[in-house]
């Protein structure tokens, strides 16, 4: 089977894209990875090339969530008609929703991994503004056009299918990542910190909340990540230890030697960062958000997303009772376990069969 898959290099996206496509290898599933937005950088290119079923694409357009993209998004939808042509896979698999409205002559499936609309409902507690219409427009589009929905938690599968009424049925398949990422030894001592990591400007991300849970904790709390927004404004962090953008290897270094990972946000529709700190040995505090309870629920400590105090209270908890927090992180290493590459690409495996059961499709034909 041969599938045409969309991503970009810009975030989770990818690293979703490099798991689902190299757990696929063993289910004799080749992919055609068509890379939208910055190009990727030169580890990333490594990566995909690794993976022996996978060949790589791009093209340098704006994506559907950036400012003012739908020229560009739309030259990047010709290119991936052209691409299908000259491909000629089984069944598209969207990773963005507006170009499942282009005029396929087959099955089409789109993963809902975000949407603007509800981060800024999350974030803002207000509909988006009149300046993303048309966004909601495209998107309800291509939604309605898709054979098959698909995202990483049912919560969010229930508030996309709510928010954009897909014809076609939705299923929720949670988002894997390999236990051999991280090299965890049970025995080895924590550092005494807490990591949280991410788009620190991103209001999403919430890391003010955090800022202020950090005062006055015995530990120092390191936060990972950008600062700097597109637009120029800059987290300014009184009681956080910004260390930066780094390397994939340095984050997955200091996740294997942090004894707690804090994730304070306020939107999450699933949380790869989460599940790496899992793996890597980490205990977990997150937001209580229903996404993140239907992953962690029972295998990490929760407080309401812009509460500081509690989010102090529960880190100082877990400072202070060593007991209490390994027994956490092995709890949330088992849980872990169950967000295998394998589990993922079966159950997409499956999807793909059942759609690829739909050709011909009648009326659906290239534009």
């Amino acid at each position: 089977m041969k599938v045409l898959m969309t991503a970009d290099a810009v975030g989770g996206v990818w690293t979703y894209a490099m798991e689902l496509s190299g757990a696929l290898q063993a289910c004799e599933v080749d992919v055609v990875l068509a890379v939208m937005g910055p190009a990727p950088n030169l580890r990333q290119l490594e990566q995909a090339r690794r993976l022996s079923n996978l060949r790589l694409h791009s093209f340098d357009a704006k994506l559907e969530w950036m400012a003012d993209p739908w020229e560009d998004v739309d030259r990047a939808g010709r290119w991936l008609l052209e691409l299908a042509r000259a491909e000629q896979p089984d069944l598209v698999h969207l990773n963005g929703y507006a170009h499942a409205a282009l005029s396929w002559d087959r099955p089409v499936l789109v993963v809902a991994h975000s949407c603007v609309c509800s981060w800024w409902r999350a974030v803002h507690a207000q509909p988006a503004p009149s300046e993303w219409d048309e966004y909601r427009r495209r998107i309800a589009a291509g939604a309605r056009a898709a054979h098959a929905v698909v995202a990483p938690t049912r919560a969010f599968l229930e508030d996309f299918v709510r928010r954009y009424a897909p014809c076609a049925p939705g299923v929720a398949i949670h988002n894997g990542c390999s236990a051999n990422t991280f090299a965890r030894d049970q025995h080895r001592a924590r550092a005494p910190v807490v990591l949280a990591c991410g788009r620190l400007w991103d209001e999403a991300k919430n890391m003010s909340t955090l800022d202020a849970a950090a005062r006055n904790l015995p530990w120092p709390v390191f936060a990972a990540g950008e600062r700097t927004a597109p637009d120029g404004r800059v987290l300014r962090a009184a009681h956080l230890s910004c260390l930066g953008t780094l390397s994939q290897p340095e984050l997955y270094s200091r996740l294997e030697r942090s004894a707690i990972y804090v994730h304070p946000a306020k939107y999450e529709p699933f949380g790869l960062a989460v599940l790496e700190a899992a793996l890597a040995g980490c205990a977990l505090v997150l937001s209580d958000l229903p996404t993140l309870r239907e992953l962690w629920d029972g295998a990490a400590l929760f407080t309401p997303a812009v509460d500081a105090g509690a989010l102090h209270g529960a880190l100082r908890e877990l400072i202070e009772e060593p007991a209490l927090r390994r027994g956490l992180a092995a709890r949330a290493a088992a849980r872990a376990a169950c967000y295998a590459p394998e589990a993922m690409a079966q159950n997409y495996l499956s999807q793909y069969r059942r759609l690829a059961q739909r050709r011909p499709l009648q009326g659906r034909a290239f534009a």
